[in-house]
């Protein structure tokens, strides 16, 4: 079974509601459609109901409920909850009433309110416009103090990792983290990797060095985050700094770190900043043939996941798949 018809089968076993906000676009229309008859969730589209109709033409919504933000039931409800939210940054009532016309927000509000359980955006929207609700309605989940993001990196043949399945984090959005961003990236990770797989997460902090075979202020921030990471969560498994071939080929391990419960077995790989995190995803996509889910998105309270503006159907439709589980969890 593939790692996507995984993700299906996990999200079918029970069913949580998921927003889609961006009711014009095709693609997404012909996503929700599939993902509705699939069984995967409960899909809502979130809209004006004439234009989401209009847009949609012969593609079948009959299992799909159609939310129109300027009439809907809960409106005013949600105008005074996002109002009290807000209130203290200077917005007034008037002001979020406009604001939640846009489906973003009024998706984020709904989840608030416990009337769905994710929301996937982004074929239409910019990362920024997609996650900027996010933080102010949902904002980060308990314990935690930054949203990251993830990559599953599924590679075929492969010995390595989880037969061959990685998570990748943080490739989509912390430029140049600090050894505490860094450790909440890791610890984010792992609870990611044990909620979406069901596996035992070993997490492989990434430098160009090995247990101090290098010393500079690159691998002393790794060094860093890997002692507040194992602070912070003594019960996971995480290990560094350390090389990507000590972290995953065993005999490479013995010889660079040859005491640690990690080298050799990783199946979380986490990398220093956002250039090795963005090239090692797409070194591994091309020339090792992987398949690249995401970025997935990690750290807040409730899944809101952000999709590539050159996305098809198909792709979204496994991100709803990814987000009803990560609800699940």
């Amino acid at each position: 079974m593939s790692f996507i018809d995984e993700m299906k089968q996990k999200a079918k076993s029970s069913r949580k509601k998921i927003v889609l906000p961006e009711g014009t676009d095709l693609r997404v229309l012909t996503a929700a459609s599939v993902a509705a008859k699939e069984g995967l969730a409960e899909i809502i589209l979130v809209g004006k109901k004439e234009d989401i109709l209009q847009a949609a033409g012969k593609i079948d919504l009959s299992q799909v409920t159609i939310i129109d933000v300027e009439t809907a039931e809960k409106r005013a409800e949600y105008t005074q909850s996002f109002y009290e939210l807000r209130k203290s940054k200077g917005i007034t009532l008037e002001q979020a009433a406009e604001m939640l016309k846009d489906p973003v927000y009024f998706g984020n509000m709904m989840i608030k309110h416990n009337d769905a359980d994710g929301l996937v955006s982004g074929a239409i929207h910019s990362t920024a416009d997609t996650l900027r609700p996010a933080l102010q309605i949902i904002k980060t989940a308990p314990g935690t103090s930054l949203v990251s993001s993830f990559f599953i990196m599924v590679i075929p043949n492969c010995e390595y990792g989880q037969d061959g399945v990685f998570l990748f984090s943080d490739c989509g959005l912390n430029e140049n983290p600090n050894a505490e961003q860094l450790s909440e990236i890791a610890i984010s990770s792992a609870h990611s990797m044990k909620g979406l797989l069901g596996v035992t997460p070993i997490v492989a902090m990434l430098s160009y060095s090995t247990y101090g075979s290098a010393n500079s202020e690159l691998t002393q921030k790794v060094v860093q985050a890997t002692a507040l990471a194992k602070q912070k969560a003594p019960e996971l498994l995480v290990d560094g700094e350390m090389q990507v071939d000590a972290a995953l080929v065993s005999t490479t391990a013995k010889l660079k770190a040859p005491n640690s419960v990690v080298a050799g077995k990783a199946n979380v790989l986490i990398f220093p900043d956002l250039n090795a995190g963005n090239i090692g995803y797409k070194l591994t996509e091309r020339l090792a043939k992987a398949q690249a889910y995401g970025p997935i998105t990690q750290g807040l309270a409730k899944p809101i996941n952000d999709l590539s503006r050159g996305c098809k159907a198909e792709d979204i439709v496994g991100v709803i798949a990814m987000t009803a589980v990560q609800a699940q969890a």
